[in-house]
């Protein structure tokens, strides 16, 4: 087995644990993906021996997670989220187009954090007061097409829905966006980075960034994900794919 490890990873209690091979093909298949290291090799630890999830690699880094999911082909990334660049790992797997879930966890159950993980596309998460149990229901659920959330977070999902569903009515799609904005939404929808789309349109990465700016703040979402959703929707589309640029 492999592991998605950054260039100075040191040996670790969690390297030398066997996996259990009667189990291996009968439960969720499983990484974990932490900068905390006790926080990684701890719960690494910890799952190793239970007999409902297999752990099979764990990562450090957007980066190494990536290559830790092509290496194993886990069922489910658990995703620290108090990592300064988690929200990149679900736009990443998508973008990769791999058919893994993510589950997150250490999560505050707060309306900003809870919309942030639907609106990334996350399958499940567990607030950062969760026990192990609750992190290994939220495994069994996401690999069912399942998620579990307490009344409250229910309650903040409906209304962040209400209001966006209120916006869209409220503005008028085809003239939301100038021509270049849609040609730089297009490839977000392709997966392409800012630096991608730079090249691609032959305009500089701070032209970019600002678009991506302009157009996040015209669509009232937070994230590039999320604007690339809109694009499916079919009034926006519409308009867009008039100007969808070919690829290169």
């Amino acid at each position: 087995m492999s592991f998605g490890k950054s260039r100075n990873h040191e040996p670790s209690a969690y390297d030398r644990i066997p996996v259990n091979r009667a189990t291996f093909d009968l439960h969720p298949r499983i990484i974990i993906v932490s900068d905390a290291r006790l926080y990684r090799e701890g719960l690494a630890l910890s799952l190793a021996r239970v007999d409902r999830v297999v752990v099979v690699g764990v990562a450090d880094t957007v980066a190494s997670a990536l290559t830790c999911i092509e290496d194993n082909n886990p069922d489910v990334v658990l995703l620290d989220f108090a990592m300064p660049e988690a929200l990149a790992l679900p736009d990443t797997i998508a973008a990769a187009r791999l058919a893994v879930k993510v589950v997150a966890f250490s999560v505050a159950e707060t309306d900003d954090e809870i919309c942030e993980c639907a609106e990334a596309g996350i399958a499940g998460y567990v607030a950062r007061n969760g026990s192990k149990e609750d992190l290994i229901a939220a495994i069994e659920n996401a690999v069912r097409g399942e998620v579990v959330c307490s009344p409250r977070a229910a309650a903040s999902l409906f209304r962040r829905l209400a209001a966006h569903v209120r916006t869209k009515r409220q503005r008028p799609p085809e003239a939301a966006l100038t021509s270049r904005e849609q040609d730089i939404i297009a490839l977000i929808d392709r997966g392409l980075s800012n630096k991608e789309i730079a090249r691609q349109l032959q305009i500089r990465l701070p032209t970019v960034k600002n678009h991506v700016h302009n157009i996040l703040e015209k669509l009232q979402v937070r994230r590039r994900g999320a604007a690339a959703a809109l694009l499916r929707e079919p009034v926006l589309a519409r308009a867009t794919t008039q100007r969808l640029p070919s690829q290169q």
